[in-house]
């Protein structure tokens, strides 16, 4: 945690004159480059779209500190930039960017510290409130860096209050420190999504500052996208996809209960890629169907065949990511049903995955399929359950057996209350409802002894098992007493080559 925390002093000043705000097409071309505006351009983050998993950050940072607004705000040449936003009062245009010189944010920007107003005076406001103040009336403010993953302050986490307050306590500041972070994770999947979509070497990069490259650049653009359907199509006709598979364990005794398969492409060139590398082409593209329908097949003649011979593997279920275009698909039911009649699975051996943008596009459509698939039997999850943008609005709807933590709440829940307390919720959300509870990401013995503690019965993670391919997996479902994921004389797949 960090203990730099600024306060300002108190100066009273004049309403700021109503100016235009420049806007990110408008930089001087003499405009010095800086390592924060080349982080800050890198990411392409200005004048997006709102995205769900920043906007549910904000919405949490607000319910946590009590606050009548909050915003993920990025500092430019001349502007303040929000990327997410969330107000319990008004909306006013002003709100989304406004000039940066003497803002809050641009002094947090500056000191890469923390700044706390806990009382702006109605006649004795400090110089700089970080939005304009005469829409708002706000009194209260705080705000704490964002940084990119090389520790460059990009912009700021920042809350405000229509009330004064006292000055935060230590939990509160790391409370926010962590949402911070959680922001930082996200806008480094962010680049890493746009890399391997579209990759480019610095040495591209800083070529491409010139017209003359931009124009080529812009002109090959549209015929590099990889991969194209033709080349996906062509991985699956070679049997280029496999299945990895990752164990789902009980907490207490490592006993494995369930198993994730995550798709990996053995490419002949590339070598091993990752889901991200093509999965987002393939559901642009309508390849994700048929890569979806191989996946869904593959592994339940896999969890069949690992249960000939080996009656102990009876209640073992292996899951399956859906994607949106799977899970809108017509007689996605009736293609379930026929596929464990032709592999002589029972339903309770398949779990099926969503995670929440899979679903809300079309509540009353995500109703009747989640009917449909619960009549048949099978186990429904919600992946990375905590990180959309409704997940307790519509959670009491969805028929789901189990909700899946996220990964990110896990990570940070030994270090402070306030994550602590997001799983401790979680998980009695779950008890409530009447669902079992998967924790993802668990990599230490911390974590794994606290959820114990806390009554979640099952997780899954680098503690316990990385994503196996097919024959090593098989080595640990060999034995019913295989436990994993306690000491060194457990059988280990981290030593599995």
């Amino acid at each position: 945690m960090s203990d730099a925390v600024h306060k300002l002093s108190f100066e009273p000043f004049g309403e700021a004159e109503s100016a235009p705000v420049p806007t990110g097409r408008e930089y001087p071309v003499d405009q010095p480059d800086t390592p924060w505006l080349e982080s800050l351009h890198r990411l392409e983050i200005l004048d997006t779209e709102p995205e769900e998993r920043l906007d549910a950050i904000v919405r949490m940072a607000a319910a946590q500190m009590h606050a009548d607004l909050a915003s993920i705000d990025f500092v430019d040449i001349h502007r303040v930039w929000s990327k997410s936003i969330w107000n319990s009062r008004l909306f006013h245009p002003q709100l989304r960017q406004f000039p940066r010189e003497n803002s809050f944010a641009e002094q947090i920007v500056q000191t890469g510290a923390m700044l706390l107003v806990p009382d702006m005076q109605a006649d004795h406001r400090p110089h700089g409130f970080y939005r304009p103040d005469a829409v708002l009336q706000m009194r209260f403010f705080a705000g704490v860096p964002i940084q990119c993953s090389n520790g460059i302050t990009l912009g700021a986490l920042c809350l405000a209050g229509a009330e004064p307050r006292a000055a935060l306590t230590q939990e509160e500041i790391l409370a926010l420190e962590n949402l911070a972070s959680l922001i930082t994770d996200q806008l480094e999947l962010r680049s890493l999504r746009a890399v391997t979509q579209n990759p480019i070497t610095q040495n591209q990069a800083t070529e491409a500052r010139s017209p003359d490259v931009q124009r080529t650049t812009t002109a090959l653009a549209a015929s590099e996208v990889w991969p194209t359907p033709e080349e996906l199509q062509f991985a699956l006709d070679r049997e280029q996809f496999v299945l990895f598979y990752q164990p789902e364990v009980e907490i207490a005794t490592g006993r494995i209960v369930g198993l994730e398969a995550l798709i990996r492409w053995k490419h002949p060139r590339r070598g091993l890629l990752a889901p991200q590398n093509f999965i987002p082409h393939a559901e642009e593209n309508g390849m994700i169907l048929p890569i979806g329908d191989w996946g869904l097949a593959h592994a339940c003649r896999q969890l069949q065949t690992w249960k000939k011979d080996r009656p102990w593997l009876e209640s073992l279920r292996v899951c399956v990511n859906l994607s949106a275009r799977q899970f809108t698909r017509h007689g996605l039911a009736d293609q379930i049903e026929s596929l464990l009649s032709s592999t002589g699975l029972r339903a309770h051996h398949l779990g099926l995955e969503m995670t929440e943008s899979t679903l809300i596009p079309s509540i009353g459509t995500t109703v009747s399929v989640l009917n449909s698939l619960q009549r048949l039997g099978v186990s429904l999850h919600m992946d990375d359950f905590g990180t959309g943008y409704s997940s307790l609005s519509h959670l009491h709807r969805f028929p789901f057996d189990v909700l899946k933590v996220d990964r990110s709440f896990v990570k940070r829940m030994t270090m402070g209350t306030q994550p602590l307390q997001i799983v401790k919720t979680i998980l009695e959300l779950a008890r409530v409802l009447g669902m079992d509870v998967v924790a993802e990401g668990i990599e230490t013995e911390e974590q794994r002894a606290l959820l114990h503690k806390l009554g979640c019965r099952f997780g899954q993670g680098y503690l316990f098992s990385p994503p196996l391919p097919a024959d090593a997996l098989e080595q640990l479902l060999e034995s019913p007493e295989t436990r994993i994921g306690f000491t060194t004389k457990d059988v280990s797949p981290l030593s599995i080559s």
